[in-house]
């Protein structure tokens, strides 16, 4: 299966290494519109320059391809997709979906009109962690969820657009962490109340911490703390998590899943076991060679992926939602 990647540089290194390490998945080539990066990465990656165009539409002119990665910034994920979608070529997305959850909606709907997959890189569902704290859902073995606590901090200094954006925690990174709760719970928000700010010492423009209470139309509350400009005692990507259950606790802390039972209750005090670390399940492929792999079954086999842009939209309304409450003050309910 042949591939025309859009966008080389920042987040398309990810996607180089995947497709590279793929033995189902090749490029046919690539579209960049910054010369110096094209030029710099056929350099690293022994690409043949010819096969780098300037836009989508000359590309599928000039070259044969059976998908399309598109890791361009989210402002162009609707009029690159388009031109996928409109050629019946499949698009594999980079996450948000887009940057307005009008443009979401566009591209769902394109989607619906063509017949066309395209499918959105979720990536922080597919890791070991992620899979570990879904099996321990799924098998009901500590009872009813009672409540979800998730705590996130990190650092970066990434330059660019997402230094620029209006909220550039909620939007270009705790969608990761809300998709994972869609994920975890099988459940869509009913209710979302948000504070953002940004500290004096923060170098983005927008607002990179944030305070997040959310209700789920299953019931379960969970409470969000993040920032991207911590100063120290970072966590993982992943974040930390805290499953308050009928049968005892589990966790996720440093990427390892910790469990407590309950044990019961003796002159007036619970008692646990001692808490325990949960063997992570095995996974053949994660993150972005598990998506590679499932887009390549999905238009070689016709299988289904996990988040296609009719279910991904959820992700994207629950942002923009987290993002109206926060510049609203008001609580918002879907």
């Amino acid at each position: 299966m042949k591939v025309i990647q859009i966008g080389m540089g920042g987040m398309g290194n990810a996607w180089i290494g995947a497709v590279n390490r793929s033995s189902d998945v090749e490029f046919a080539g690539f579209v960049e519109v910054n010369s110096e990066i094209a030029q710099a990465q056929c350099q690293q990656y022994g690409f043949d320059a010819s096969t780098v165009y300037t836009s989508l539409e000359e590309a599928l002119e000039n070259l044969e391809a059976d998908g399309v990665i598109n890791v361009t910034p989210p402002q162009f994920h609707k009029p690159t997709s388009f031109v996928a979608m409109d050629a019946g070529i499949p698009v594999l997305c980079e996450k948000p979906l887009a940057g307005t959850l009008e443009d979401a909606q566009a591209i769902v709907n394109k989607a619906n009109e063509t017949g066309v997959l395209c499918t959105i890189t979720q990536n922080y569902r597919y890791s070991q962690v992620a899979q570990t704290v879904k099996s321990i859902l799924d098998s009901g073995d500590l009872g009813a969820v009672g409540a979800i606590n998730v705590e996130f901090y990190k650092g970066p200094h990434f330059g660019g657009f997402r230094e620029e954006m209006p909220h550039p925690l909620i939007i270009d990174m705790s969608i990761h962490h809300f998709d994972m709760m869609r994920f975890f719970l099988d459940s869509n928000p009913s209710q979302i109340f948000a504070r953002t700010w940004n500290p004096s010492w923060s170098w983005f423009d927008g607002d990179a911490s944030a305070s997040v209470n959310i209700q789920f139309e299953n019931g379960i509350p969970v409470t969000y703390t993040g920032s991207w400009c911590a100063q120290g005692m970072e966590t993982p990507w992943n974040a930390h998590w805290r499953f308050d259950c009928a049968k005892g606790v589990f966790s996720v802390e440093d990427d390892v899943v910790y469990i407590q039972r309950l044990t019961g209750v003796v002159d007036g005090s619970s008692q646990h076991e001692d808490k325990q670390v949960v063997e992570l399940v095995s996974m053949e492929r994660q993150a972005q060679d598990y998506l590679l792999h499932e887009f390549y079954e999905a238009v070689t086999q016709g299988k289904s992926t996990g988040t296609p842009a009719q279910d991904n939209i959820h992700t994207v309304e629950f942002v923009f939602n987290v993002v109206k409450s926060a510049d609203s003050d008001e609580i918002v309910t879907l």
